[in-house]
C-alpha cells in the first residue's frame, strides 16, 4: 500500500486525480493490517509531511498519520517513540544543511495520539529538555512561534523547576534578536503575529509560577542596558513588558533606580531603548512603564540621565504622532518629557520646526484620534510657551498653526507644570521611596503628605482616634457594597497594624477626592470632612437599599415597607438632631422643624455681643472647678444659676482646666419680660433689671428651703457668701450697663462666662451659646407666618433634641471681607474646655438632670496654621476616645484618682508623617505661643450615662476588631517588605561605616572617661536616658 501511495504522489496526474486516488488508499488504510505494512506507511507519511515539496503532499502525509494514529494506535506508538523524536529534533530530517522546517509541527501532530502512561511521560520529559535546547539555539520568529504553539497546546512540555526560569530568560533573549526582514505588509503582519504568539507564552508560564516574572524582567533589562552589543535589541521586547502586571511596576522601577550596581551609562541605554518601544504597534502600557521609569529617575535625582535622554529622543517621539496606531502612547510620553523638562527651553525648541507641519498633517487626517491629539498638543504648546516666554520670533509660526485650537487658562497651565516638574516627583513617588525611619515611640503611625494634603491627613487621624468609629469601620465585612468605606477600612487597618512610621493615603485620597478641589492646592479640612461623611452616609444608604431590593426580588412575598430604616454608621457616630422653633410675636403661633446634622458650625459673635444681655432667657455658662468641694450655692437648681456665676476662673500653673457646662432653655411663657424686649429704651431695661432681682430673690428663698432638707449647713455663713456675690454682681452690672434687644438676625451670646486671658478672648461655650441663643427676626428678616398669612416679627430658637455620639464643632474662622474683597481669617484665641455638658430640648430638670443633658469629653482638635483658608498647614491633636460615665453635677472636688475620665489620658500630635506625644496644656496654649495656629475643628465624644449616682471609673479598654483574611495578608506582606527594607538599609549603612576611619584616640578616651565617671547618668546620651547614643563619635554636627 505504501508503494501505491508513493507512486500516486510521484505520478504526473492532475492534482484532483491524485487526490482521489490518495483518498482511496487512506480509506483502505483504516482496515486491519500487519505491523510491517503500518511501519512502511508511517515512514512514507512522515517523509511526505516533512519534506514534501508541495502543500498537497504535506496534507496527504498529515491525513495518513492521523488515520494510523486513530486506527492503528499500537503501531503508531511503536513508531512514534522517544528515540525517534530525539533523533528528529537533534539531527533534523531531510538533506544535510537543509533540515525540514516542519519538525515541530510533526511533533505537535503526533502528540495528540499519545495516551497518558509511562511512555507518554518519557516523551514529555524528553520534549521539556529539547524545547529548552531549541530556544537556546536562538531560532527565528517562525520557529519560535512553533515552539510557543506546541507549549500552549501541551503545557506538559514546558520545562519545570530551575529549567523553567532558564527557559523564560532564554525566550526573552530570543525575542530580543527578532528582526523583521520582510518589506511588504503581509510579511510585517506575519512577523507581528509570530512575536505576539511567542510573547503570549510568557504570561501563561508566569501565572503558573509567579517567581519566574522577576528573573525574566531582570534578563530583559540586562539586554536593553547592555552597552557592549553593537546590534541594538529588537523592539519586539516591548511585547514582553505589556504582559507584566501593572501592580509590579512601581516595585520594579524602585528597585532599578535604587540599584547602585547599575551604572549611569547602562541606565541611559536602557531608557533610550525603552523610548524606542513607542513605535511598537502591539504594545500595551508601554507608555506607563516609560513614564514611571522617568519619574523614578527624577525621584532619585538622576537628572543628567534625564536631560541627555530627553534631548536625544524627544524628536523621535514627536514624529510618532503621525501614526494613529501608536499615537496615544507617543503623546503620553511626549507630554511628560516636555512638561518635566522645565529647567531649560532646549527640548521644546528642538520641536519648534516640526510643530507646524505636524499640526497641518493632523488637521488633514481622517481618524478618531486626530481631534484629541490636536487639543492635547495645543495645550502642551501653550504650557511651554508660558514657561519659556521671550522668543516671539520662534513662537510666531507655532502660535499661528494652533490659533484655532482651544487655549487653556492660566490655572490649568500652572497645574500641569507643577505636577510634572522633576522636582515635584518626590511628592508623587514618596510612597515608593520612603525614609527608612523607625516607627514613632508613640506607637502611632503618620500619614504621608501627597502634596498639600495635610487637610485630609488631619481629618483622617481625628476620625481614626475616634475609637468607636474606628471599630465600626474595621468591623465592616469583606463582602460589602461600600467601596469608599472599604478604602477607609484598609487605611485604618494599616494605621493600626503597620510597622511603618508612616503610610501613604494615596488610594483613599483618589477614592474620596472632592470634585471641586484643585489638585495640589491647600483645601478646607472642614469642607473635606463634611463631603467625606456625606459620601460614606449616602454610599451605605444606597447599598442597603440595593440589598433590600435584591432580597425582595428573591422572595415571593410582597415587599415590606420599612418606614424607619436602620441608621448608617455615620448617623450612629456623628448624627444628631436640632429643633428649630419660630414663634410669631403677633399671634404667638409656634412652628417647629427638626433637622439632622453631623457637625455644628459655630460663628463668632460681634465684639459688642460678647456678654449676655440682661433680660435674656439664656442661662449662663456653668463653670465647675475641680479644685475643691462645691459650695452649697454652687449646687442649686438650674433656674437659679443666672446671676451668681460671673467670676473669672483662670487656668494657671498646674491647675486643672475647668469643667464647663452649657445650659440653655427654650421659650418662656407668653406675656413675661420677653414681650418687653421689643422696646429699646433704657427705662424698659432698668425695669427688667428690677424684675430680675425680685425673681432671683424668690428663687434663692426656695433654694435655701430645699438645701435645708438635703444638707445641714451653716445658714449664716451661706447668707454672708450670697450677699457678697450679690454686691459683686451689682457692681458688674453697673459697670457693664444695659444692652439693647437683638434684632435683624444678629445673634447674642450666653451670659457671664469670662475665660482667663486678655480682653476679647472667647471660649467654645461662648460660641455655642451664641449659636443656641434666641434670635428676633425683624425688618428684612421677618418671618412669614402661615397663621397671619403675612410677614411678621418673630422669635427663633434652636435647641438640641438628640446629641450625637461624636459632636463635631467647626469654628467659622474664615470670612469674606467686603471691603478688601478677600477671604480673611479670624485669629481670636478660643479657650477649649475639656468637658462640655449640653442640654437637650426641654431643658435640664433638676430631678432628672443627668438624663436630660449630654456630657461630652474633648477627644480631637484640628488646628489650622496660617492666615488664609487657601494656604497654611493643618495638624491634629488627638487622644483615644474614653468611654466615660457622666459624673454627678456635685462631684467636682475629686482626688487625683477620681478626676473625670480622660483628663489624664495621653494626647498625641499628628503632623503628617510625624507623630509625637503631647498634652492638653499644649492644645490649650497653641494659639498663645503661635498666634497663627488656631483651633478649627473640634471632636467631642459623648459620655455613657449610667445614672446619677454612678461612680466615676477609668475608661474601658477597647479590643481592636479582627480583620478579614485579605487585609491581614496585605498588612503582613507589607510589614515583611518593610523589615526587608530596614535590613537592606542597615546593611548598607554598616558597609558604609566599615569604610570610615576609626575614631581618633582622643574621642575614644573621652568616651571611656564618660563611661567611668557618668555611668547610668540620667542626663547622658544613653538610649535608656532618652538620648541618641552613647559614643561621642556618633554625634553629628
Amino acid at each position: 500500500m505504501d508503494k501505491i501511495l508513493e507512486a500516486v504522489m510521484l505520478s504526473s496526474y492532475p492534482t484532483n486525480v491524485k487526490q482521489g486516488l490518495a483518498r482511496r488508499v487512506i480509506e483502505a488504510a483504516k482496515q486491519p493490517m500487519d505491523s510491517a505494512q503500518c511501519w512502511a506507511m508511517l515512514e512514507l507519511s512522515t517523509k511526505l509531511f516533512l519534506v514534501g515539496d508541495t502543500k498537497f503532499k504535506r496534507e496527504i502525509g498529515q491525513e495518513v498519520l492521523e488515520v494510523y494514529g486513530r486506527y492503528h494506535l499500537e503501531a503508531f506508538l511503536e513508531f512514534f517513540n522517544a528515540h525517534f523524536l530525539l533523533t528528529l529534533l537533534q539531527e533534523g530530517y531531510g538533506t544535510p544543511g537543509h533540515p525540514s522546517p516542519y519538525v515541530l509541527d510533526y511533533v505537535q501532530l503526533g502528540l495528540q495520539f499519545v495516551p497518558d502512561g509511562p511512555a507518554a511521560e518519557g516523551v514529555f520529559a524528553l520534549l521539556r529538555l529539547e524545547v529548552l535546547r531549541k530556544v537556546c539555539e536562538r531560532p527565528g520568529p517562525r520557529q519560535c512561534a512553533k515552539v510557543a504553539r506546541l507549549l500552549s497546546q501541551y503545557p506538559r512540555c514546558i520545562p519545570d523547576g530551575r529549567h523553567r526560569l532558564l527557559f523564560c530568560q532564554q525566550l526573552v533573549r530570543c525575542i530580543g534578536q527578532f528582526q523583521c526582514l520582510a518589506e511588504g505588509e503581509e510579511g510585517i503582519v506575519e512577523f507581528l503575529s509570530h512575536v505576539n504568539r511567542v510573547s503570549g507564552l510568557l504570561p501563561k508560564i508566569w501565572r503558573a509560577q509567579a517567581s519566574s516574572i522577576l528573573p525574566s524582567l531582570k534578563e530583559l533589562f540586562a539586554i536593553i542596558s547592555s552597552t557592549e552589543e553593537q546590534e541594538p535589541p529588537s523592539n519586539a521586547l516591548a511585547s514582553v513588558v505589556q504582559y507584566v502586571p501593572l501592580e509590579l511596576m512601581d516595585g520594579v522601577i524602585r528597585n532599578l533606580t535604587n540599584d547602585d550596581s547599575i551604572t549611569d551609562a547602562q541606565m541611559m541605554t536602557a531608557i533610550s531603548r525603552m523610548i524606542d518601544w513607542v513605535s511598537w504597534p502591539l504594545g500595551k502600557n508601554i507608555d506607563k512603564w516609560i513614564i514611571t521609569l522617568l519619574k523614578g529617575l527624577a525621584a532619585v535625582k538622576k537628572f543628567s540621565i534625564l536631560i541627555e535622554v530627553s534631548l536625544s529622543k524627544i524628536e523621535k517621539v514627536f514624529s510618532k504622532l503621525l501614526y494613529p496606531i501608536v499615537r496615544e502612547a507617543a503623546l503620553s510620553v511626549l507630554k511628560y518629557m516636555l512638561l518635566s523638562f522645565q529647567h531649560s527651553h532646549e527640548a521644546f525648541h528642538l520641536l519648534l520646526p516640526h510643530i507646524p507641519k505636524m499640526v497641518a498633517s493632523l488637521a488633514e487626517e481622517d481618524s478618531n484620534s486626530r481631534a484629541n491629539c490636536l487639543e492635547e498638543l495645543a495645550e502642551l504648546i501653550h504650557c511651554m510657551v508660558f514657561r519659556f516666554s521671550g522668543f516671539p520670533d520662534l513662537y510666531e509660526p507655532v502660535m499661528e498653526a494652533i490659533k484655532d485650537l482651544h487655549v487653556p487658562n492660566e490655572d490649568r497651565i500652572k497645574q500641569l507644570l507643577g505636577q510634572n516638574a522633576w522636582t515635584s516627583q518626590k511628592n508623587e513617588l514618596v510612597c515608593f521611596y520612603p525614609r527608612l525611619a523607625a516607627k514613632s515611640d508613640t506607637g502611632k503611625i503618620g500619614l504621608i503628605n501627597l502634596g498639600n494634603t495635610c487637610y485630609m491627613n488631619s481629618v483622617i487621624q481625628a476620625l481614626f482616634m475616634a475609637s468607636d468609629f474606628r471599630h465600626c469601620v474595621l468591623h465592616l465585612p469583606e463582602d460589602n457594597s461600600q467601596p469608599l468605606m472599604t478604602k477607609l477600612q484598609w487605611l485604618f487597618a494599616f494605621l493600626e497594624h503597620s510597622q511603618r512610621p508612616a503610610v501613604s493615603p494615596e488610594s483613599f485620597l483618589s477614592a474620596s477626592w472632592t470634585p471641586w478641589f484643585s489638585p495640589g492646592a491647600q483645601q478646607d479640612c472642614s469642607e473635606y470632612l463634611k463631603y467625606l461623611l456625606d459620601r460614606l452616609h449616602e454610599e451605605e444608604k444606597t447599598g442597603k437599599r440595593i440589598c433590600q431590593k435584591l432580597k425582595q426580588s428573591n422572595t415571593l412575598s410582597p415587599p415590606e415597607e420599612h418606614p424607619n430604616p436602620s441608621p448608617t454608621a455615620v448617623e450612629k457616630m456623628f448624627g444628631g438632631k436640632i429643633v428649630t422653633r419660630i414663634r410669631c410675636l403677633r399671634c404667638l403661633n409656634v412652628s417647629t422643624r427638626e433637622e439632622a446634622f453631623t457637625d455644628l458650625s459655630l460663628a463668632f459673635p460681634p465684639p459688642d455681643r460678647r456678654r449676655r444681655r440682661l433680660g435674656s432667657v439664656m442661662l449662663p455658662v456653668e463653670d465647675v472647678r475641680l479644685q475643691g468641694p462645691p459650695s452649697p450655692a454652687k449646687t442649686q437648681a438650674p433656674g437659679t444659676e443666672g446671676v451668681r456665676r460671673q467670676r473669672k476662673h483662670c487656668i494657671a500653673g498646674n491647675a486643672l482646666p475647668p469643667v464647663v457646662s452649657i445650659e440653655i432653655l427654650g421659650f418662656k411663657e407668653p406675656g413675661g419680660h420677653r414681650e418687653e424686649e421689643k422696646k429699646v429704651e433704657k427705662k424698659e431695661e432698668e425695669k427688667e433689671l428690677e424684675k430680675k432681682k425680685e425673681e432671683e430673690k424668690e428663687e434663692e428663698v426656695k433654694e435655701k428651703a430645699e438645701k435645708k432638707k438635703e444638707k445641714k449647713m451653716d445658714e449664716k455663713k451661706e447668707e454672708k457668701k450670697e450677699e457678697e456675690e450679690k454686691e459683686k454682681e451689682e457692681k458688674k452690672k453697673e459697670e457693664e450697663g444695659c444692652l439693647g434687644p437683638r434684632t435683624g438676625g444678629s445673634q447674642g451670646v450666653a451670659s457671664g462666662e469670662q475665660m482667663c486671658g486678655p480682653e476679647g478672648s472667647r471660649s467654645v461655650p461662648d460660641l455655642l451659646n451664641y449659636f443656641l441663643s434666641p434670635e428676633t427676626l425683624t425688618a428684612e428678616n421677618r418671618y412669614h407666618c402661615e397663621h397671619c398669612a403675612s410677614l411678621q416679627d418673630a422669635e427663633k430658637v434652636v435647641e438640641l433634641s438628640e446629641g450625637p455620639r461624636y459632636l463635631i464643632l467647626t469654628l467659622l474662622r474664615f470670612s469674606f471681607d467686603l471691603r478688601t474683597m478677600r477671604r480673611k481669617k479670624i485669629l481670636d484665641n478660643v479657650s477649649i474646655p475639656l468637658f462640655l455638658r449640653l442640654p437637650m430640648a426641654g431643658g435640664c430638670p433638676q430631678q432628672d438632670r443627668g438624663q436630660a443633658c449630654a456630657a461630652y469629653d474633648l477627644c480631637s482638635v484640628v488646628v489650622h496654621s496660617g492666615i488664609s483658608s487657601e494656604s497654611g498647614h493643618y495638624y491634629c491633636y488627638a487622644r483615644e476616645g474614653a468611654t466615660a460615665t457622666v459624673n454627678p453635677p456635685g462631684s467636682v472636688g475629686l482626688s487625683s484618682a477620681e478626676k473625670p475620665p480622660g483628663l489624664e489620658s495621653q494626647w498625641y500630635l499628628f503632623n503628617d508623617t510625624r507623630v509625637s506625644f503631647s498634652s492638653f496644656e499644649s492644645v490649650s496654649n497653641v494659639t498663645s505661643f503661635f498666634p497663627k495656629d488656631t483651633a478649627y475643628v473640634l471632636f467631642y465624644r459623648q459620655r455613657a450615662r449610667e445614672g446619677l449616682r454612678a461612680e466615676p471609673r477609668s475608661p474601658r479598654p477597647h479590643s481592636e476588631p479582627a480583620l478579614h483574611k485579605d487585609l491581614v495578608e496585605a498588612i503582613s506582606k507589607d510589614n515583611i517588605l518593610y523589615l526587608q527594607e530596614q535590613e537592606k538599609e542597615a546593611r548598607s549603612r554598616s558597609a558604609y561605616i566599615s569604610t570610615l576611619p576609626k575614631s581618633p584616640p582622643w574621642g575614644r578616651d573621652f568616651d571611656e572617661d564618660k563611661d567611668e565617671d557618668d555611668e547610668d547618668s540620667p542626663g547622658g546620651c544613653d538610649p535608656a536616658a532618652g538620648g541618641s547614643g552613647s559614643s561621642f563619635h556618633r554625634l553629628v554636627f
